[in-house]
């Protein structure tokens, strides 16, 4: 049978952000912390020999790599992520990991506490 398959791995990170583009006044303009789940998710064809998409441990040291970027971290001193956004953070993700993972096809974000995700489809 043909076809593709698709595989997904998330990984959550700790992250405070503000954007002082905003209003004075506005809760968006002060320092402010949540935390993230990003998801990635990579498509292709089962490989001939494994029948996978790609070895998850290649999948996991790239995924390590962004973590430690994020985690615990002032996103808005990140290269790339001034102005840090649901929008521009799984875009950024995606810039990261793309030339590391070619399979990649979707980068979601989410703040399960505020119930808000936002999902990038590079072209």
């Amino acid at each position: 049978m043909s076809g593709k398959l698709e595989i997904t791995k998330s990984f959550t990170f700790e992250a405070a952000h503000h954007f002082r583009q905003m209003p004075e006044g506005h809760p968006y303009r002060r320092l402010h912390g949540h935390s993230f789940v990003a998801e990635i998710t990579l498509s292709g064809p089962p490989d001939s020999e494994m029948g996978w998409v790609t070895d998850f441990a290649e999948v996991d040291r790239a995924l390590d790599g962004v973590r430690n970027r994020l985690d615990h971290n002032l996103l808005n001193e990140i290269e790339g992520l001034e102005n840090p956004s649901l929008e521009n953070l799984a875009m950024w993700i995606a810039r990261q990991l793309r030339p590391i993972l070619p399979a990649l096809t979707r980068v979601t974000v989410r703040r399960p506490s505020c119930g808000e995700a936002c999902t990038f489809i590079p072209e």
